[in-house]
């Protein structure tokens, strides 16, 4: 999305894309980004979740979107096609199964200069309303897409999210028994509470939730109540915490808060980490989801982060925090990697 709708070339670093946003006003976070491929180096950040997504958008939806499925569907390719060509460039690999999963840990473990080597990818759908059909979600699978969320924001073709509610019907469903039987990872972020109850029951694959926080500390239903993340818990899930302000500190008003003047920062970001291994008893179920490619940037982002290479400013803080160097190794990315190995063949 930021390379075809924001028209960002990820391969440079974020200050060159700040520099030649400055003039520019159509986005709210130009000038403001916080991710590029440069910038994962040079934070060691090896192996992304690295999203497709395109919303449909009923006539009278609000929310900005796609007329038809079927122009979703289209849309998801054009990413694709950009990921595909940062293969071709040497810049990302694609991570699909165990053994592409180990020959990249095998790149960035050796000895090695960061800056020369690709950042892997799984290929997850942010939002299932592109899927025209199922035999679409047959398509995705066989070119890598291994994980799926149904729903993003509002009511979905398979799912109703975030600021919206009620329960999946039989489309929904039936993605659920689908990816299901194709191994497919379930992200349960942004799922409305009735469809998160409904997808906890259906559902028997691998799941995870890529990047939520805590609805004891910001009372939103974007959010996880205690109650989800204990049944998350159960499931053997990892969450991922998001790193988008509005999520992480209360009373945030879009487009006047300002990070600094709510205290937002890391450390508070962190605090929503902690309540998921306070609940948990152990550090298994927590690691980094920081969504921050979401369409926010420096405006809307902790305010000692400017880019995404200071997420090992993490390290410190939860060594203050008095997390032990194995619990480290859990959140930074022992739990994605142990969920991976279960959900990759």
């Amino acid at each position: 999305m930021n390379a075809m709708e924001w028209n960002r070339d990820l391969r440079c670093p974020v200050t060159e894309i700040r520099r030649s946003e400055a003039a520019m006003t159509d986005k709210p976070d130009r000038g403001h980004g916080t991710v590029s491929l440069p910038d994962l180096r040079r934070g060691e950040i090896g192996l992304v979740v690295a999203t497709q997504i395109a919303r449909w958008v009923a006539p009278g939806n609000p929310l900005p979107g796609w007329r038809s499925p079927e122009q979703a569907w289209a849309q998801t390719q054009g990413q694709l096609a950009w990921y595909k060509a940062m293969e071709e460039a040497g810049e990302m690999v694609q991570v699909y199964d165990r053994r592409s999963l180990d020959l990249q840990l095998q790149r960035w473990e050796a000895p090695k200069n960061s800056s020369a080597l690709p950042i892997g990818y799984i290929l997850s759908l942010e939002g299932a309303d592109s899927l025209v059909s199922l035999e679409h979600l047959e398509r995705a699978c066989a070119y890598g897409l291994r994980a799926v969320g149904p729903a993003h924001y509002g009511p979905g073709r398979y799912a109703n999210g975030t600021d919206s509610s009620g329960k999946m019907g039989a489309a929904g469903l039936g993605l659920l028994r689908k990816m299901e039987s194709l191994g497919l990872i379930l992200d349960m972020t942004h799922l409305c509470d009735e469809a998160f109850w409904q997808a906890i029951e259906s559902f028997g694959g691998v799941i995870w939730a890529s990047h939520n926080n805590c609805r004891k500390i910001v009372a939103h239903n974007r959010q996880f109540s205690d109650d989800q993340i204990l049944a998350l818990i159960a499931r053997d899930a990892v969450i991922g915490t998001a790193m988008d302000a509005w999520m992480i500190v209360p009373n945030w008003v879009r487009g006047k808060s300002k990070p600094a003047q709510l205290g937002c920062t890391l450390d508070r970001a962190m605090d929503h980490l902690d309540r998921i291994c306070q609940l948990a008893g152990d550090s298994l179920h927590a690691g980094l989801g920081s969504d921050l490619d979401g369409a926010f940037g420096q405006e809307q982002s902790p305010a000692d982060l400017d880019n995404i290479a200071d997420l090992q400013k993490i390290q410190k803080i939860l060594t203050q925090r008095g997390y032990s160097g194995e619990d480290l190794g859990h959140i930074l990315h022992g739990n994605w990697l142990r969920l991976l190995r279960k959900a990759l063949k």
